[in-house]
């Protein structure tokens, strides 16, 4: 068997797949996404299979690099029919909450109010129809980063005279409604092959638009923590997650922005407006690390039945060459 390549560059965010790969004897490689090359002109690749595991937050790593490279790279291997998991289509829509925001409309699901822009100084007049509070959130983020809660027309009006609102690495920005969280949560759901996987309600510290439920739990010092204790010092963060089931209507709409999408694995975010009592979905996320100590969160492994679908598409894969 050839092996399976996980082209990534966080250091720890896979471990937990590693470990899974190891366990059941399958060949893989590790791919460092910020330090990355190819050859346009080759015909081949020695790989049953690449998971696509770059994240849009790279940027914050000092891996900036890796996020365009991998949109040319998944294209590629595409071209030369090489089996991709998270391929270019999904990839497209991690970086561009824009075109996130797009595919909510085509499907006729509930989003935030949001206007885009392309300059600071349009900011004030995009958000003259939104209700405030309103955010000025970068369009390719990541992890929470590139967001700022204004509670004022006049607030907003200030910082934009300040030279102080930032639109993000691809200079475009959402202008967007801040809903207040119904219960002081949002709701993760992970999707896998386009089918509902589970469920998590993320309760974030005051203040934060750090959401991730894996990534997010830090020490004092900002050092990221991974795997089981990453569950035990949540709280001391002011991060708090919990296992739920969101409605079968929700269920089934969040499984339709996956298929839609080309997601094979990741999260769809939403949130229900106290305001109103609805649900509104607000982030397609293909990196998907899964929420720490799964087992006693949501009562089983979630690498477990990722690596199973991986095996199963390098068996798919290898009947389709065969005939």
């Amino acid at each position: 068997m050839r092996p399976i390549a996980v082209y990534h560059e966080h250091p720890d965010w896979f471990r937990p797949l590693f470990t899974e790969l190891e366990r059941r004897g399958l060949p893989y490689v590790r791919l460092d996404a910020a330090a990355h090359r190819y050859d346009p002109f080759e015909r081949s690749l020695p790989y049953s299979l690449v998971v696509n595991r770059a994240s849009p937050s790279a940027y914050l790593r000092g891996h900036g690099q890796s996020t365009f490279h991998t949109l040319h790279w998944l294209k590629h291997l595409e071209r030369l029919g090489v089996p991709v998991v998270n391929g270019s289509k999904i990839y497209g829509f991690e970086l561009s909450k824009a075109v996130q925001l797009d595919a909510l409309a085509e499907l006729g699901l509930p989003a935030p109010r949001s206007v885009v822009i392309n300059d600071p100084s349009l900011a004030v007049d995009a958000a003259t129809d939104l209700r405030y509070p309103v955010l000025v959130k970068a369009n390719i983020g990541g992890s929470g980063a590139g967001i700022t809660k204004y509670e004022t027309a006049e607030a907003l009006s200030k910082s934009v005279a300040a030279g102080q609102v930032q639109l993000g690495i691809d200079d475009v920005a959402l202008v967007q409604e801040a809903a207040p969280l119904r219960d002081g949560h949002i709701t993760r759901v992970e999707t896998l092959n386009g089918k509902y996987l589970y469920a998590i309600n993320v309760y974030p510290a005051t203040g934060s638009f750090d959401l991730c439920p894996a990534d997010a739990c830090q020490t004092t010092s900002g050092v990221e923590l991974v795997g089981a204790a990453c569950a035990v010092d949540a709280v001391k963060t002011g991060l708090r997650v919990e296992g739920y089931e969101p409605p079968a209507e929700i269920i089934a709409q969040v499984e339709e922005i996956s298929r839609f999408c080309g997601l094979d694995i990741g999260g769809i975010e939403y949130l229900v407006d106290d305001r109103d009592g609805k649900h509104y979905f607000y982030d397609i996320n293909a990196l998907s690390n899964f929420v720490a100590d799964a087992p006693n969160v949501v009562g089983f492994d979630p690498w477990t039945n990722f690596v199973d679908y991986l095996e199963a598409r390098i068996a798919s894969s290898a009947v389709e060459v065969g005939a």
